[in-house]
């Protein structure tokens, strides 16, 4: 794009992308792992994260999200945040576990 990045490849666990409702929704029975949707990553100087209508979904580099702690005080296997839309609080998502995952071990 002209302005900011396009991420794919990525893998939801905890939840799946809903194509036809653009947000997150609860996974099926059985899956694990899904496939995200593509993201565009579009910086904005001070913006502001809406109170309501997202998740703030942490992406990690491998299905190990326990990693050695860095400077920063996150994990090293800790990449960013994204934010995803979703009808449903963050607190639900984060029971979850939901996070996307850069790569998976299988």
């Amino acid at each position: 794009p002209d302005e900011g990045c396009y991420i794919h490849g990525l893998f939801l666990e905890g939840a799946r992308w809903d194509p036809t409702a653009f947000q997150l929704a609860e996974s099926r029975p059985k899956e694990l792992y899904t496939e995200m949707a593509v993201i565009w990553l579009l910086p904005v100087p001070n913006r502001k994260p809406p109170a309501t209508g997202t998740y703030l979904c942490p992406i990690y580099k491998t299905l190990t999200r326990a990693g050695t702690l860095s400077t920063t005080g996150h994990s090293t296997n800790y990449v960013i945040a994204v934010e995803i839309p979703t009808d449903k609080p963050q607190k639900h998502w984060i029971k979850r576990g939901t996070a996307l995952i850069c790569a998976l071990d299988f």
